[in-house]
């Protein structure tokens, strides 16, 4: 099973999580793909079979600037190969900014729906105000994802 992490950070931690997920993935027997810089052409050579997005909010809870591109551009296409494949989210927010808590894992959850990707758990949320390590603090759920993604 080829898995492609998309990720978007402002100040590094989402890419910590990301590449701590592939490593997990990677050591689970899956082969995972993560560049924090891809685009769509790099995301549609590696043909996965699934995919996780790791992200962070910003300003009024939208996606990091560095993952916008490729968001915008798999909007734009919405590549039909895609249908039916397992998706999940990890979203990096702080929950004393109520109103967008996690608003750049939501949109990337409902371009996931757009695409037709099946959710296979539902959204992680790591808040700033309350982890110390968050890739520690996703290790169970990966743990979930891996199991959800061999089945």
């Amino acid at each position: 099973m080829k898995v492609a992490i998309l990720s978007g950070s402002v100040y590094g931690t989402a890419e910590e999580v990301a590449r701590h997920a592939a490593n997990l993935l990677k050591e689970a027997g899956l082969e995972a793909w993560h560049n924090p810089r891809a685009t769509l052409a790099d995301v549609q050579a590696f043909a996965p079979d699934a995919f996780l997005a790791v992200t962070s909010t910003t300003g009024m809870g939208e996606l990091p600037d560095n993952l916008v591109p490729l968001h915008s551009m798999i909007r734009d296409q919405l590549p039909a190969a895609w249908r039916g494949l397992p998706g999940a989210v990890i979203a990096l927010g702080d929950s004393s900014y109520s109103d967008t808590f996690c608003g750049g894992g939501e949109q990337m959850r409902e371009l996931f729906g757009e695409l037709g990707l099946v959710e296979v758990l539902p959204m992680l949320r790591l808040d700033a105000s309350e982890s110390v390590n968050p890739e520690a603090d996703a290790e169970p759920w990966l743990a979930q994802l891996t199991t959800a993604l061999k089945a």
